[in-house]
């Protein structure tokens, strides 16, 4: 069932509340820095998830639209055509026109065809990126030169480690809440209608490309916010940014925390940085670790985290299920 706007206003604001405890308990700048950047993967999995939720199809070439908002907002910064400002939201309606023209396309192609339709686009720009020097600095990226204020705010007080981390954490909660408003509305029951029978939804009279066309677009805008984060983050982009091994990585958080609940590829993303943290000097062997962990969840748990631990809370509300006609 769709939420309430007052249940969701409720949860957008204790979940803001929940940010500014993190902001005054954690006392390490390093450790607030990787819970940040903990978020803004977080973000790139909710749009890899809605793709995955919404449309049935997994994406080997999301960091396409990761990278290229870091590279667009740095080219446009270095040409000066316009303010920063208009130049975040110029990146963000770039992505969403180029993203549903490439869905228009691709969204046609079902199953695993589709999978490395994404995986060729997104290695061609890499290859792009990487060898013209001249406008992307190829191999060695490209460092991006925000102005001194932005929105009003001093560079110096918006790159602080506590105001980069609230302002990452109250897009993600403010991009949950668009995405839990917007799939309880029609747009939502059709596309999970066609993703379900795409052959009973167009014998019914729905046109199927359209729909997950814009579910693909909307996917590219998430991911392409989580981008502008990571640049604002780190002040460079680099090739490595759009490699497809980024999309497989998010992938992995959108499976392990759930794709199927809309705070699942948050959980996820936040459990694969706080597990490479705990491993401490084992850290080289983490995606053999997390690989492990995947396994584990896709067998045990295939809704992944907060699947299980759905089950469970039902498990302990409830009590163990019976089946019909067998003694209590």
């Amino acid at each position: 069932m769709p939420l309430s706007l007052s249940r969701m206003a409720l949860g957008a604001l204790l979940a803001l509340a929940g940010g500014a405890a993190i902001v005054w308990l954690t006392t390490s700048a390093s450790l607030l820095g990787m819970f940040t950047q903990a978020v803004i993967y977080a973000i790139f999995a909710l749009g890899v998830g809605l793709l995955l939720k919404q449309n049935g199809l997994v994406s080997f070439g999301h960091a396409l639209f990761f990278g290229a908002a870091g590279y667009g907002m740095g080219v446009l910064l270095e040409l000066r055509w316009m303010p920063a400002e208009l130049a975040l939201l110029a990146v963000l309606a770039a992505i969403a026109i180029g993203a549903f023209l490439i869905g228009l396309v691709i969204v046609r192609v079902p199953g695993i065809a589709f999978g490395m339709l994404t995986l060729a686009i997104g290695q061609m720009a890499y290859l792009l990126a990487s060898r013209a020097r001249g406008m992307t600095g190829g191999a060695d990226g490209m460092g991006i030169a925000w102005p001194d204020t932005l929105f009003g705010v001093p560079q110096s007080v918006l790159l602080q480690p506590a105001t980069l981390f609230m302002l990452a954490w109250a897009l993600m909660v403010a991009v949950t809440c668009v995405l839990l408003w917007l799939l309880g509305t029609r747009f939502g029951a059709v596309t999970e209608a066609i993703r379900d029978n795409e052959e009973r939804a167009r014998f019914i009279g729905i046109r199927t490309t359209v729909p997950r066309a814009l579910v693909y677009a909307l996917s590219a805008v998430v991911t392409g916010l989580a981008g502008l984060l990571s640049a604002l983050n780190t002040g460079f982009v680099s090739p490595e940014s759009l490699h497809w091994s980024v999309s497989a990585i998010t992938l992995l958080m959108v499976v392990v925390g759930g794709f199927r609940h809309p705070i699942g590829p948050i959980v996820g993303a936040i459990v694969y940085f706080l597990f490479k943290d705990l491993l401490g000097e084992w850290a080289t062997h983490s995606m053999a670790i997390f690989g492990a962990a995947l396994i584990a969840v896709i067998v045990f748990s295939p809704d992944g985290i907060v699947g299980a631990m759905r089950m469970l809370r039902r498990r302990l509300r409830y009590g163990p299920q019976t089946k019909k006609g067998s003694q209590p």
